[in-house]
């Protein structure tokens, strides 16, 4: 490489086709320090000549300026970003390029001591709540279920209408699915859907989480109060969902939202991990995790109970959903499994399947759903009232004529 465009060939490899020093010293055996020299060279040579040398960067500098007025920064979302338009350089040039540009950032609470655990011993888990634009450009919430197991550093997440025990549960059996078994333990903080208080240094647990933890066959553990740090794993994964997912993520509602993030979690499950130096998909092989029950028990957990109206409708996620009008006024259970709504009775015997739409939508009727209804069911019958009027329609007569009447 060495000669009269050394220089030029250096800041092509570096600016233009996106290459580090190191990976230019490496392919063009040269080392490191040369390289910057001549880098350096062509930066002064530019200078006297008024010249300026494109960059892969220079179309994409309007959407990197856009991403930052919304306060995003962080190299790997802008990195990411890019690519979805076509970037094809490499995060080291947009390192640099960000580093003068961002704010001066705020220094951490006092240290902790970092605690790893064994294969398959501990998964933590907790609830964040993320905020994003609507349509009307109002700030909402939304909130995100995590579990990540301590181990592998394998991450799971779902974001949810509610916080309810409900939701908790399912979001629960899902990650387990997805870790594909359960651990020993589960970390979590004192969230009321967990526990409802402490006796005697001792948690008395909500008795429907217990029942569940009993069932799948894990022991629940609470961290210290006022102390998220002892959960550390998991309160850097919400970080870490609201700092490199949620910024400038655009989606049309939580099932669009869940899609990606399955997407996204398919990416950083297979990336190297910044603590521990390996990639978690790869180190969940090594998760001793006890297996999903046999029996599906767990599955239990993945279905909602709901009431069907008087006109035959249920309501799930924010669309009402039609059955048969037999069961109006009845408890139904509903789950929504790859896309398909399917709704069951209390004996689990299917009742109706529907596709699942987007709240856009309001009714979404069964086929025959009032079939065989009477005729005059649900309608009103006509009042037997009387009625005040202004004027008298009846005929006015003389008193004497009703007397002869009477006499003959």
């Amino acid at each position: 490489m060495k000669g009269s465009g050394t220089s030029i060939m250096a800041r092509d490899l570096h600016e233009i086709q996106g290459k580090s020093i190191s990976e230019i010293a490496r392919t063009q055996n040269m080392s490191r320090n040369t390289v910057k020299k001549y880098l350096k060279e062509d930066v002064k040579q530019d200078k006297r000549v008024g010249s300026k040398r494109k960059s892969k960067l220079d179309s994409f500098k309007d959407l990197i300026q856009n991403l930052m007025d919304k306060g995003i920064y962080n190299s790997v979302v802008i990195f990411n970003r890019l690519l979805e338009k076509g970037f094809d350089g490499k995060i080291s040039i947009i390192k640099d390029y960000l580093k003068p540009l961002r704010p001066p950032t705020v220094k951490e609470g006092p240290a902790t001591q970092r605690f790893e655990s064994p294969p398959g011993s501990q998964a933590q888990m907790d609830w964040g709540i993320c905020s994003y634009l609507d349509t009307r450009n109002r700030v909402r919430k939304v909130a995100c279920f995590v579990m990540v197991l301590g181990y592998s550093r394998m991450r799971y997440i779902e974001f949810c209408r509610r916080c309810d025990s409900t939701s908790l549960l399912r979001c629960m059996v899902h990650a387990f699915e997805y870790f594909g078994g359960i651990p020993q333990q589960v970390l979590t903080d004192h969230m009321k859907t967990v526990v409802l208080r402490m006796e005697n240094k001792q948690a008395i647990w909500q008795e429907g989480f217990e029942r569940f933890a009993s069932s799948l066959g894990f022991v629940p553990k609470l961290c210290r109060v006022r102390r998220p740090q002892t959960k550390g794993k998991v309160e850097r994964l919400v970080h870490y969902v609201k700092d490199n997912f949620m910024p400038g993520k655009e989606f049309l509602d939580v099932i669009d939202l869940n899609q990606q993030a399955m997407r996204w979690l398919g990416q950083v499950n297979a990336q190297v991990h910044g603590t521990t130096g390996e990639i978690p998909l790869h180190l969940l092989e090594q998760e001793k995790l006890s297996p999903l029950p046999i029996d599906g028990r767990h599955e239990a957990y993945t279905w909602e109970s709901r009431k069907v109206s008087r006109d035959a409708f249920l309501s799930f996620d924010g669309v009402k959903y039609g059955v048969n009008w037999i069961h109006s006024g009845r408890i139904l259970q509903v789950k929504v499994l790859d896309g398909t709504i399917y709704i069951v009775d209390e004996n689990g015997e299917l009742i109706q399947e529907h596709p699942q739409f987007r709240s856009g939508r309001k009714y979404v009727y069964a086929k025959g759903q009032y079939d065989g209804l009477p005729t005059m069911q649900g309608y009103t019958k006509t009042p037997k009232y009387g009625r005040q009027i202004m004027f008298s329609n009846v005929d006015v007569r003389d008193l004497n004529e009703y007397a002869r009447a009477a006499e003959g």
